[in-house]
């Protein structure tokens, strides 16, 4: 157990014939305990101040601690986000193929269907054609006809059509 400054205080020498003068001796005690007492003063504020570094150590080791694991969770959560925005951007790309790809027959079908009413329209742009030449044809063919110099020939009295058409009512 080590010394105090109440043991070196209380310390008595024995008294030899010739020895060292009592009051050198009291005084350099005196001196030793007060250089003892200031040491061990330092000593305990070296303690207490090492006491709050181990203290304020362990608080900063938890606060690491606490910072590692929510980066990790965060790391995580970011991971976690971009897989989940990658599947989402593919599903959009896929989800956009498919639209592209029925816009895109779509769009053939109505083009066919198109091309068909076209070939379809001129077909019967075509008969209609030879139709109306064949009409145009036969009504020239009648304006041709000799019977038209026939009917100039006939002469007609007003009052016999007036006559004839009574003899029809009274029929």
């Amino acid at each position: 157990m080590p010394l105090t400054p109440i043991d070196i205080h209380n310390k008595e020498f024995g008294k030899v014939f010739r020895g060292y003068d009592e009051d050198e001796v009291n005084e350099f005690l005196d001196q030793v305990i007060k250089d003892y007492e200031l040491i061990l003063r330092e000593k305990k504020e070296l303690e207490e101040k090492l006491n709050e570094t181990y203290d304020r150590l362990g608080h900063f080791t938890t606060i690491e601690g606490t910072l590692n694991k929510s980066i990790i969770v965060a790391q995580e959560a970011a991971e976690e986000l971009k897989r989940n925005a990658q599947k989402e951007a593919k599903l959009i790309i896929k989800e956009a193929e498919k639209n592209a790809d029925r816009i895109v027959n779509e769009s053939l079908v109505k083009a066919r269907k198109i091309a068909m009413d076209i070939e379809d329209l001129k077909k019967q742009s075509k008969v209609f054609r030879t139709r109306f030449k064949m009409l145009v044809g036969a009504q020239l063919d009648l304006l041709d006809n000799d019977d038209w110099d026939h009917l100039l020939d006939y002469e007609v009295d007003a009052t016999e059509i007036e006559l004839n058409e009574r003899v029809e009512e009274e029929i």
